[in-house]
């Protein structure tokens, strides 16, 4: 089996303008890491040019699909039907995407299939972790 998940999504960005813009994104997630989920955009959808990925858990993103979640760089919230809003704050500015509800607990379906909640510790690798901590 597979330790890690990858999933493609459609993000609309949420700008000023009146239209919304379909950007890609890859949903990501390896058990070896098993708090975390990622969500990678690509070179052409960000402003920098280069490809830019936040990580956030796997608890956040199971909140942010039904209520109001996250204080921090990334926040989440339903919105209206079947849509979830994601935040992402930086020094540049926040950039806000809208995903479909469906595609965001298929992922956390898949992931928790993987590596169920609550038994995240028995994945890390507590040696290789600490060695490597103490060798930077």
């Amino acid at each position: 089996m597979s330790t890690v998940i990858e999933q493609a999504v459609q993000a609309r960005l949420i700008s000023s303008a009146p239209q919304l813009e379909n950007v890609p994104a890859t949903l990501g997630y390896d058990r070896t890491d098993p708090f975390a989920v990622r969500m990678v955009f690509p070179p052409p959808a960000t402003l920098e040019g280069v490809e830019v990925v936040w990580t956030f858990s796997r608890e956040l993103l199971a909140r942010g699909l039904e209520e109001p979640s996250g204080v921090g760089d990334v926040q989440l919230r339903p919105y209206g039907y079947g849509r979830t809003v994601l935040e992402f704050h930086a020094t540049e500015g926040v950039a806000m995407v809208h995903i479909r509800t469906s595609e965001l607990r298929r992922f956390l379906r898949e992931t928790q299939e993987l590596v169920p909640p609550g038994d995240e510790h028995q994945y890390l690798d507590m040696d290789q972790d600490l060695a490597q901590l103490l060798n930077s």
